[in-house]
C-alpha cells in the first residue's frame, strides 16, 4: 500500500506509553502518527484499513536476536531474517554480533546499517561484540562503534571470562553511552552440557548444564555493574535465581534490567519429548519451578522485557539430536501469540502490560523514541486479531524453521506490520 496518507479505522489500541486501551481511529500521514481519536472522518487521499475487531499495538523492539548474517547464510539472511521480524509485528530488532566475521569494529557496523537501507524490512539497531572477534582479549573501539551507530555492546554467545578485561570493558562501555548486553555463561562449569540438569537429561542420558552455569556470571555481571556503573542488560534469563539476582541489584540502586523469552516461561524441561533438538537452546529450559519463577518475575515487573534470542537453524543440523545439533530456536514469529496465550489468558499480565514489555519498555532500556502511537510519533505498529490459530512451520517466512511449537494451538496473530507509515 503506497500511498501518503492511511486511516486505520476502528481498531481496538493497546498503548501503554499514552494511556489509550479503546477503539481508536489512527491517521498515518508521511510515516507519522497524524491522529488519534474515536472518530476521524474518511479522507479523499487516505487509504482506509478496516480494522474491526482487530487490535493495533505500537510496533514491538526485540533487543535481542542473531540474524546469521553475514557468515551463515543457508541460516538465516538480513532480509528473511527482517522479514520474519516483521511477520511477528516488530518493527525494531536488534542483532548480535556472532556473525562471521564478527561484528566487532566501526567499520562492520557501517556497513551493515549500510545494507539495512537496502535490505531490511524494519529499523536494526546493531550490538557490537565486546572484544574483537570476541576472543575475550582486547576491547573494540567502543567510541568508534557507538559514532558509527552500535546501540549497545555484547558477547552473545558467550561471556567474557577475563573479569579484567570486562570490568574495564563496562566502564569504557558507561562513558561512551553504550547499553551492556550479557550473556550469563560460566563455561567452565558448561563441560559438554547440552541439556538442563534434572531428571529429563537423566531420563535422556545427555550430559547436563546446572543453573549456576547461568546465576553465577549474572552475579558477577550484576556487582561488576554496580562498580562501574554501567547500563547492565541481562539476556535470556531462564532461572529462578536470575528473577531473585535482578530484584537485588535493583533495590541496591543498579543500573541493571533484565529480559525473558518465550520459549523459558512457556516450556520447562519436563516438556521435552524425547531426543528432540528443536528443544534445544542456551540458556536450556529449566525446571518447572524456573519456569514459574520467570513469569512471576515479569508479572511483578522484576523482569523488564520479552526478547525472542531467534536463532534459525537448518534443518539438517536440528536432525541429528541434543548430542550434535547447535543450540537456539526461531521466536521472532511466534512471539507475541506465545506471550499472549501464556501470559495474559493465564492471568500474569495484562494485554496493557503485555504490550509494554514488547514495546514501550525496551524502547526506554535502549534509550529510543519509539514505543507508543501517540500524535508526531513514528508510524511503526502492528496490527493482530487475537482468536486462535496453530503454529506451522512451514508458514514462517524465516529460512529457520526450528521451533518446539510446531502444531501449537495459541491466540493472537499478527495480521500486518507498518514502518514509518508503509506496510511491510
Amino acid at each position: 500500500m503506497n500511498v501518503k496518507k492511511i486511516l486505520l479505522k476502528q481498531g481496538h489500541l493497546v498503548d501503554p506509553l499514552a494511556g489509550v486501551d479503546g477503539v481508536r481511529d489512527i491517521l498515518v500521514e508521511d510515516g507519522k502518527i497524524a491522529a488519534v481519536d474515536t472518530q476521524i472522518a474518511p479522507l479523499e487521499d487516505a487509504e482506509v484499513v478496516d480494522c474491526t475487531g482487530k487490535y493495533v499495538f505500537p510496533g514491538f523492539i526485540d533487543m535481542h536476536v542473531h540474524l546469521r548474517d553475514p557468515g551463515y547464510l543457508k541460516k538465516e539472511t538480513l532480509a528473511t531474517g527482517t522479514a520474519a521480524a516483521a511477520a511477528g509485528g516488530y518493527t525494531t530488532i536488534c542483532p548480535m554480533p556472532n556473525t562471521l566475521p564478527v561484528t566487532d569494529s566501526a567499520e562492520k557496523i557501517s556497513a551493515l546499517l549500510a545494507r539495512c537501507k537496502e535490505e531490511a524490512s524494519v529499523h536494526v539497531l546493531p550490538i557490537c561484540a565486546v572484544t574483537i572477534g570476541q576472543e575475550g582479549k582486547i576491547a573494540a573501539d567502543f567510541a568508534a562503534v557507538q559514532k558509527a551507530g552500535a546501540i549497545g555492546i555484547s558477547e552473545d554467545g558467550k561471556s567474557v571470562m577475563d573479569i579484567q578485561v570486562y570490568r574495564d570493558a563496562l566502564r569504557q562501555a558507561k562513558e561512551h553511552g553504550l547499553l551492556v548486553l550479557a550473556h550469563c555463561e560460566e563455561k567452565n562449569l558448561v563441560g559438554g552440557g547440552v541439556i538442563g540438569a534434572g531428571n529429563k537429561a537423566k531420563e535422556l542420558g545427555l550430559a547436563e548444564i546446572g543453573n549456576a552455569v547461568e546465576d553465577i556470571i549474572a552475579a558477577r555481571d550484576i556487582f561488576l555493574a554496580g562498580d562501574t556503573g554501567a547500563r547492565l542488560h541481562l539476556c535470556h534469563c531462564s532461572t529462578k535465581a536470575s528473577v531473585g539476582l535482578v530484584k537485588l541489584a535493583k533495590e541496591l540502586g543498579f543500573c541493571v534490567t533484565a529480559e525473558v523469552c518465550p520459549h523459558h516461561f512457556v516450556l520447562c524441561d519436563e516438556d521435552i519429548p524425547g531426543d528432540d533438538a528443536n528443544y534445544k537452546m542456551n540458556p536450556p529450559l529449566r525446571s518447572k519451578e524456573d519456569m514459574l519463577a520467570l513469569r512471576q518475575g515479569l508479572a511483578e515487573g522484576v523482569m523488564d522485557v520479552i526478547a525472542t534470542d531467534h536463532a534459525p537453524h537448518t534443518q539438517e543440523e536440528k536432525s541429528g539430536g541434543f548430542a550434535r545439533a547447535p543450540f537456539g530456536i526461531v521466536g521472532l514469529e511466534t512471539a507475541f501469540a506465545l506471550s499472549y496465550t501464556t501470559l495474559v489468558r493465564g492471568g500474569y499480565l495484562s494485554l496493557s502490560e503485555l504490550i509494554s514489555r514488547m514495546s514501550a519498555r525496551p524502547a526506554q532500556i535502549l534509550g529510543i523514541d519509539k514505543g507508543t502511537l501517540r500524535v508526531k510519533s513514528a508510524a511503526d505498529l502492528c496490527i493482530a486479531d487475537l482468536s486462535e490459530y496453530k503454529i506451522s512451520p512451514d508458514t514462517f517466512v524465516s529460512k529457520g524453521k526450528n521451533t518446539p511449537f510446531a502444531g501449537r494451538t495459541v491466540f493472537g496473530k499478527i495480521l500486518a506490520t507498518m514502518v514509518d507509515g508503509r506496510f511491510v
